[in-house]
């Protein structure tokens, strides 16, 4: 046979032999071949399939978290104290960035980080995923995307805004960049605020776009509101009186506490140093302490008037009982008590007015240590106030039988004891409540508060009025009175203890009181520490802090002025000037 002249019997490499088990070899192999694929794809479909179809899924499959909004908190009358609004938080695909890229300056610019800072966090050992900057604001988040960057990538999520800034910053607290509550009511009230996120299971592509969904979205549930029962007007004005009165007294720094002498409802708390929450940069400890919860003193003449009502309620004096102060000191166990001014007889109104030590010494050496110790603790001394904020101290009340005399003495004054301004601002609802302690509360109330009685209604109201005296003409404190309301309350100056010894030129001074006299809306505390500008009297530095606060909160709250007492005072205040 041949085709074109060529005959293919003759061709030697036709004529040669093949040996049979070379081509059975090779079919051998090609069957082996197909039966090594059929068990391999066998075993990637079925027996190790679990194996193989997690790895794409970690590949490739992602579980993308659904933020819910967490909730606002509101001041009692519905402005927002706290809210979230939508952000961006930019994250890159490192191995996709080009190192080299000429935006790289400009991206950083936006970020408002320094440019070796940011190709540090690109060149993380992590290819596929690295988080650049969390919760960008909208604006600068629309011009990185206008940068049209490989690799660059943007998230929705939340972040929190303060509208009143500084002056609510101890209260309200903040989040953070996981919108979870770090401080003040945010970190107090964190799981009635968060909500519950959602989450959507998807496959992406290695570019990060969602190509498909892998089961239903689970949808979030978003956080509660949370109302409170601040003013945030009366917030403010009292933060800002505070900061007047630090800064002219060049003083290391105040507080002020504000209550609803009827419901127990914190109407403000505010302290100085403060702080930005919508700007956290560089804090410091001294900024971020809520100074009215936190720090404990010795509360000093404060305590006065626990004392005295303490006495009517024993029937061991009266108001009108005449107690003899001459001439000025008063030795026990051989530590001297002595009075800033020598006063002679004074009636216990008078001691109350006049902030006598050795009267308060005398009345108080009458009692039994135990009597001193109930009534104290019965007034919320040496407790944690009952509010969910952290950080509350319950302050230092010994037990009355290892009080020795002259310790007995002190405490009748204020000292040898502690508590926080907080802590006094609620005992003086004894006096404002005629003689029941009022809980407190940091969110809005609408039902009717029940007190603990502490003392009797008639002690209560005699003791109101020996507050109003001392705030007063011939008072301690008369720079405490405020135009259009009557005031009653009581100052207190204390030297700060450090380590074991009291610090001759080292003072705290507080004023606690109410307003009106007669049917007392509001109880107000300050405490400013430290005055370095000439006095330290709480008089002068505190209680005109007091003064301006108690005025425009009334305001605020519309209480109208009880002017069958301004004209009293601004008679007695002509007489004196006389």
């Amino acid at each position: 046979m041949s085709r074109g002249g060529i005959n293919f019997s003759n061709s030697p490499l036709l004529a040669s032999k093949t040996p049979v088990w070379r081509s059975k070899l090779v079919v051998g192999l090609l069957a082996l071949g197909f039966v090594t694929l059929a068990l391999r794809a066998t075993y990637i479909q079925v027996i190790g399939n679990d194996f193989f179809q997690t790895q794409g899924q970690v590949r490739f499959a992602r579980t993308l978290e659904l933020p819910a909004n967490r909730g606002r908190i509101l001041d009692r009358n519905g402005l927002i104290l706290a809210s979230s609004v939508e952000a961006k938080s930019i994250w890159a695909i490192p191995e996709d960035v080009a190192k080299a890229d000429p935006k790289m300056p400009e991206l950083a610019r936006l970020l408002g980080m320094p440019l070796p800072e940011l190709r540090k966090r690109l060149a993380n050992e992590d290819k596929t995923f690295v988080w650049i900057k969390r919760q960008v604001d909208e604006p600068v988040a629309k011009e990185i995307a206008a940068l049209k960057m490989a690799g660059i990538h943007q998230s929705r999520v939340y972040k929190r805004q303060y509208p009143e800034g500084e002056a609510a910053a101890h209260l309200v607290g903040f989040t953070n960049v996981e919108d979870a509550g770090q401080e003040g009511v945010e970190l107090a009230f964190n799981r009635q605020l968060s909500g519950q996120a959602g989450s959507r299971r998807v496959i992406k592509d290695r570019l990060g776009r969602v190509v498909e969904d892998m089961r239903d979205v689970v949808a979030p549930v978003d956080g509660q509101d949370l109302q409170l029962s601040i003013d945030s007007k009366i917030q403010y004005f009292a933060y800002q009186k505070l900061v007047d009165a630090v800064k002219t007294q060049k003083a290391k720094a105040g507080s002020v506490v504000v209550l609803d002498a009827r419901t127990g409802e914190v109407l403000a708390l505010a302290n100085y140093p403060s702080f930005n929450p919508n700007r956290r940069v560089n804090l410091s400890g001294e900024q971020l302490r809520n100074r009215a919860l936190t720090d404990s003193f010795e509360p000093g003449s404060t305590m006065k008037p626990f004392v005295a009502a303490l006495a009517m309620d024993r029937g061991l004096v009266k108001a009108s009982s005449t107690i003899q102060t001459a001439p000025g000191r008063l030795t026990i166990g051989g530590s001297t008590i002595n009075d800033a001014h020598p006063h002679g007889a004074l009636t216990l109104a008078e001691v109350v007015q006049k902030s006598s030590n050795v009267g308060t010494v005398k009345v108080a050496m009458q009692m039994h240590p135990r009597d001193m110790w109930e009534s104290y603790a019965q007034a919320g001394f040496g407790q944690k106030p009952q509010l969910p904020f952290p950080g509350a101290v319950s302050g230092r009340l010994r037990p009355y039988k290892s009080w020795r005399p002259i310790e007995q003495a002190t405490m009748s004054y204020g000292y040898g004891l502690s508590a926080s301004l907080f802590q006094l601002a609620q005992a003086y609802t004894v006096f404002a409540n005629d003689g029941e302690l009022l809980p407190v509360t940091l969110l809005k109330s609408n039902t009717a508060t029940v007190g603990v009685r502490v003392f009797s209604a008639e002690s209560a109201v005699s003791v109101r009025e020996m507050l109003h005296m001392a705030a007063g003409p011939g008072g301690t404190a008369p720079q405490a009175q405020t135009s259009g309301y009557s005031v009653g309350g009581k100052t207190g100056t204390a030297r700060k203890q450090v380590g074991k010894q009291y610090v001759a030129n080292k003072y705290r001074t507080f004023f606690v009181g109410l307003a009106p006299v007669e049917n007392p809306r509001i109880v107000v505390a300050v405490m400013v520490d430290e005055p370095s500008n000439g006095s330290y009297y709480a008089g002068v530095v505190a209680a005109p802090v007091f003064s301006e606060t108690v005025q425009q909160t009334l305001r605020i709250l519309g209480v109208q002025p009880d002017l069958s007492v301004k004209p009293q005072i601004v008679a007695a205040a002509v007489e004196e000037a006389l």
